[in-house]
């Protein structure tokens, strides 16, 4: 597997001409970098006006491995070659690395550049990026890449403490102030390097380079130049990249591999959903609830960006009001904050009336009322982090049992608790960062049981349990919020406005046909989003009328499994509804909502005709787009299954035959949402969704939109 670094932007406080020379300060060796055994110059160039200077060298490496590892492998040491490329007049540094030693089986390439800050050109901004791959190693593969990791991630952020180092020894020296390269006349060139070997002066790469580039460059040993030369890598605007200063201030301390994890996680979602993405909190949320594990985060990351999207749930501070039921009978409110600033918020549950609040209002609006306190619990956290100058990403939560007894055991009750903790636990994690229960009585085991298995296990190790009043003194209650805000029913002087509960009169009851009639009412105008099963030979087709000439048909979709084509057909025919029946025993029957309109015996370009280039949508994928309508008539938007080699002029390959004979391969998920808009109505390109409903209004901390532009339509991702 290739494991892969990006560091975040790291700025230096200089300028780029003084940060060169504390750089230069560390060769031909460092005693500040003790891994670093001394280099060897092997070519080294410059113009003739000295605007570009390319040093190239031999690195020597120590690597704390076990000795046997060693002898093994028959090496003291690892040999690096380096290459520099300083840019005076565009100040920048570029600096490629790959190794020598076993370059056969394992490859090893990094990418660094220094750079003069695009906002401040009295700063200079560092970003670095890595790649390793070990493809054999006597069998020690596994040993060796956490060795190899280690090794790298603890000398990251050495190089930064380095460069300062050298930077505050220039300072002491009388040096504050190098000038700035200007044009000469003409200056003597010094010149070991072979005239074939001059690269062009290019822009800096993005350091966002993908592995496969990377190694792709290594296997066929062409120079790492060309990775600066004239094929330049589509580069990312400074605006969306993260600064150290920016993460450590607002997120908190990170290790560099959990900086790497979420700079790569933050790119795929800019890539995908193009800018619409949660804040930069949320996302190490979900990274920290799967520790750090790309993939697995990224995978409920996008199931709950899904459902957020589907159910509307970035719209619910604004929306969402409370049955009175609610307002006057649940125990639970915010109550300042804890000691470590965290929002504090108060559940009396033991005083809660489950049953009669769930005859009451439903189970619906009692979720969607906890989902509201998340919600308004994130909102918090934001603001806690600016009072009190650190990242605050959590709350705190005290939940008082008193009184709790068999009546909270009540079945009805218990089933719509789970679902509760389910739906938190999957679209809220580490959200959490503390949980005092109080005054558990003797029945709480047995609610305990029965929650505990769908409680996650990071969760669970935040839970401070007291019985009785156990929670008074040292090591309970004030170890974690202040004396002065202890509430007046835990025995403090505090007067909390919570409500206080009780009985909820049975005349507010309601039937249970009202109660699922009006959770089925709010499910249905609040999700605006449609579900659809997409399988081999079974596309799914939506039928569009349009009645006057320039309406715009405006569309959002995500692709939750698989990828799929997206086309749009225009007909002055009317459609038949079909539902699809087998064809064959290889051909699966579509599951859920699946709708096909196009007839077998319509003939393309005679009965119907293709308004749209086909858009191919890769799984995870938010679309957004839009099309003017140049006729009257039928539009019918469809999502087909897309194979990997259709279109091709090329016979199939085996692998491709049997792959499309696997049944479980056939099958594709989306959501989607259309709407018809008078040309006049129409608000510019659909990729911001202005006349829709769509969008991570909470989550988001901005959008930026990126479109594509094909005659009369605009199309995003």
């Amino acid at each position: 597997m290739v494991q892969k670094y990006q560091s975040p932007v790291r700025v230096y406080k200089y300028t780029f001409e003084m940060v060169m020379a504390a750089y230069e300060k560390r060769f031909p060796t460092c005693p500040l970098i003790p891994v670093f055994l001394g280099s060897e110059k092997l070519s080294e160039y410059k113009s003739e006006d000295e605007s570009l200077h390319i040093v190239e060298r031999s690195c020597k490496l120590n690597v704390d491995a076990p000795r046997l590892l060693k002898k093994m492998a028959g090496v003291e040491y690892v040999s690096f070659i380096q290459k520099n490329t300083v840019n005076w007049k565009e100040r920048t540094l570029l600096i490629e690395a790959h190794n020598e030693t076993f370059s056969n089986r394992v490859i090893v390439n990094e990418i660094c550049s220094y750079r003069a800050h695009p906002d401040n050109e009295e700063w200079t901004c560092f970003e670095q990026s890595a790649s390793l791959d070990i493809r054999s190693f006597f069998g020690f593969e596994s040993t060796v890449e956490k060795i190899a990791m280690r090794q790298y991630t603890a000398n990251i952020k050495r190089g930064k403490e380095v460069i300062e180092h050298y930077l505050n020894e220039l300072t002491t020296q009388g040096i504050k102030h190098i000038p700035r390269w200007t044009p000469r006349a003409t200056v003597a060139t010094t010149e070991t390097m072979p005239e074939n070997s001059r690269p062009a002066i290019a822009p800096l790469p993005d350091l966002r380079v993908e592995s496969s580039e990377l190694l792709a460059h290594s296997s066929t040993k062409e120079p790492l130049t060309n990775l600066c030369g004239q094929e330049t890598l589509p580069t990312t605007s400074d605006a969306d990249k993260l600064d150290a200063d920016y993460i450590e201030r607002y997120l908190g301390q990170l290790t560099p591999m959990q900086e790497s994890c979420l700079i790569q996680l933050r790119q795929w979602l800019q890539e995908t959903h193009k800018g619409k993405i949660p804040k930069d909190e949320h996302i190490l949320r979900f990274l920290r609830a799967r520790d750090f594990n790309i993939e697995k985060a990224r995978e409920i990351l996008c199931q709950s960006l899904t459902w957020r999207k589907q159910y509307q749930v970035d719209y619910i501070l604004q929306v969402w009001r409370p049955p009175q039921v609610l307002v006057d009978y649940y125990t639970g409110g915010w109550h300042y904050h804890d000691k470590d600033g965290r929002p504090l918020y108060i559940l009396r549950l033991g005083q809660m009336d489950t049953k009669g609040l769930l005859k009451a209002v439903g189970e619906e609006a009692i979720l969607r009322h906890v989902l509201s306190i998340n919600e308004d619990g994130q909102k918090r956290c934001e603001e806690n982090t600016k009072v009190f100058g650190r990242p605050i990403t959590s709350w705190t939560c005290l939940v008082d049992l008193e009184g709790l007894n068999m009546r909270h055991l009540w079945r009805p009750g218990v089933k719509a608790l789970l679902r509760i903790i389910e739906v938190v636990e999957a679209n809220y994690p580490e959200t959490l960062g503390r949980l005092l229960i109080l005054r558990a009585p003797r029945v709480f085991p047995v609610l305990w049981t029965l929650v505990n298995p769908f409680i996650n296990e990071n969760t669970r190790q935040k839970f401070l349990i007291y019985s009785g009043n156990n929670y008074q003194g040292t090591g309970g209650l004030i170890d974690y919020i202040d004396k002065e805000i202890v509430p007046d029913f835990l025995g403090g002087d505090c007067l909390c406005n919570i409500p206080e509960g009780g009985m909820v009169p049975k005349s507010l009851y309601q039937t249970e046909e009202m109660l699922e009639n009006a959770d089925q009412i709010k499910l249905w105008t609040e999700t605006i989003y449609q579900s659809a099963t997409v399988v081999k030979g079974a596309p799914h087709e939506k039928l569009i009328e349009i009645l006057e000439a320039s309406s715009v048909i405006t569309w959002d979709f995500d692709i939750l499994k698989g990828d799929v084509v997206f086309n749009i057909f225009h007909s002055k025919r009317a459609p038949q509804i079909i539902r699809k029946d087998s064809a064959s025993p290889l051909v699966p029957l579509p599951s859920g909502n699946n709708v096909q309109l196009i007839e077998k015996s319509w003939v393309l370009g005679v009965d119907y005709s293709s308004v749209e280039t086909p858009l191919i949508c890769r799984e995870g994928e938010s679309v957004q787009g839009s099309h003017v309508t140049r006729w009257p008539g039928f539009y019918i938007l469809q999502w087909k299954m897309h194979s990997p080699w259709s279109g091709s002029s090329n016979l199939p390959r085996v692998d491709d035959v049997l792959a499309s004979l696997q049944v479980s391969s056939h099958k594709c998920k989306i959501m989607f949402y259309t709407e018809v808009l008078a040309s006049e109505d129409f608000r510019g390109s659909m990729t911001s969704l202005e006349s829709c409903h769509s969008g991570f209004s909470q989550l988001s901390a901005g959008t930026t939109s990126s479109s594509q532009s094909q005659s009369s339509s605009h199309i995003s991702r």
